[in-house]
């Protein structure tokens, strides 16, 4: 190919109609500016909207540099962008989500720093638009993240994100299925960065994450990274086990030199039930584990592709 995109812009798509044309027309104004060749690969996550609609006009107006790949069905905004990262042509790709809550404007912050020679460079939002729930949840499951994984992310929610073409490769290569991209890019960096960058309400819609799917999606970062919980678990099993052993001692001590007693009757069945509800959790925990290698040995495509709508001449 003639002239081949130096930057690769990758957007996930999932019924985002109301926003892409925006999106489209700053997103083509901030990639002009920097006067460097490039490409925008949007993947359209099975919209059930007219959002596909669009990105073929999108195409239609710029083959050379929008190309759409079209999902059979939704297989997440992870799994979207790692389909992207198996075609991207750059040698920088920038992720950036649809919803315009980071503006396409700031990835020239991001370019810049990769300038610097960094191979990852991270987004963090100072001054999030979100609501207090977010925030706060945010917040808190950062601390467990970097506690659990040892990733050090100022912001792991926020996906305006550059990545050098190796990196990009590594992920592409990776095989995962349940998997978080900024952190599985900072096992594979040896020089990750971070940017401050803005922050916006969004402008029309709503997120796509529910309460549910940002819990789901933390239980893939920490199974799919860390061998902490299981760790740990054990080591509490250990603890248990020994406090056990002391109370069974206990009681047998009462019994021989005291007699039978009624009091205490309520603890040992309140012990009982926090013994059970601990074996539950630790089943889930064990499960989760199970789970994942349970969906690697299925060997199934991670995603189905319906169309790629691309120009290489």
């Amino acid at each position: 190919m003639k002239n081949p995109p130096e930057i690769s812009v990758v957007v996930p798509v999932f019924n985002e109609e109301a926003n892409l044309a925006p999106l489209f027309q700053r997103l083509t104004n901030a990639m002009d500016q920097l006067d460097r060749p490039y490409e925008i690969i949007f993947t359209n996550d099975g919209s059930t909207d007219h959002s596909i609609e669009l990105l073929r006009g999108f195409h239609a107006q710029r083959p050379k540099q929008v190309r759409v790949i079209d999902f059979n069905g939704n297989f997440g905004q992870h799994m979207a962008i790692i389909a992207a990262f198996e075609h991207v042509r750059g040698a920088i790709a920038v992720t950036l989500d649809a919803d315009l809550q980071n503006p396409p404007e700031e990835i020239q912050k991001l370019i810049a720093k990769i300038d610097e020679g960094y191979d990852v460079v991270g987004g963090y939002r100072k001054k999030r638009k979100d609501v207090w729930w977010r925030k706060w949840a945010s917040k808190i499951i950062n601390v467990f993240r970097e506690v659990a994984t040892g990733i050090q992310m100022t912001d792991q929610g926020c996906m305006l994100r550059a990545y050098k073409r190796p990196i990009v490769d590594a992920i592409a290569r990776s095989g995962e299925r349940s998997t978080f991209i900024p952190a599985l890019a900072h096992k594979f960096s040896a020089k990750p960065g971070e940017v401050e960058v803005v922050h916006e309400a969004r402008a029309e819609g709503e997120s796509k994450y529910s309460f549910y799917k940002l819990i789901r999606l933390n239980f893939d970062l920490v199974t799919g990274f860390t061998l902490l919980p299981l760790q740990l678990f054990t080591l509490f099993g250990f603890f248990v086990s020994g406090c056990s052993g002391l109370l069974v001692l206990i009681l047998l001590y009462r019994r021989l030199f005291i007699g039978p007693e009624a009091e205490g009757l309520f603890t040992l069945f309140a012990i009982l039930f926090f013994l059970i509800s601990v074996t539950i959790v630790g089943i889930g925990l064990i499960g989760e584990y199970v789970g994942r290698s349970y969906q690697c040995v299925q060997s199934r495509p991670r995603y189905v592709t319906k169309e790629v709508l691309e120009d290489l001449s």
